[in-house]
């Protein structure tokens, strides 16, 4: 299914390595503070986004991002 949510991604060498759904913008740019200061990597960035998404439930019936759609 597709919605729109809220990601925090974590970009390697310009390339999306990893994306987690957050409940909201302002947790997500909390996650990406804690991220960025905890991180060693020079060539790591994190990013908080908003956009669609093709999305999976889960069985304990949390979600997932399958597929990022960037407009």
């Amino acid at each position: 299914m597709i919605e729109t949510v809220v990601a925090l991604l974590m970009i390697v060498n310009n390339e999306i390595k990893e994306h987690r759904i957050q409940s909201s913008m302002s947790i997500c740019l909390k996650g990406k503070r804690h991220a960025e200061r905890t991180e060693t990597g020079s060539n790591i960035k994190h990013q908080c986004i908003k956009s669609k998404a093709e999305v999976e439930l889960n069985i304990d019936g949390s979600k997932t991002i399958k597929k990022l759609i960037l407009e």
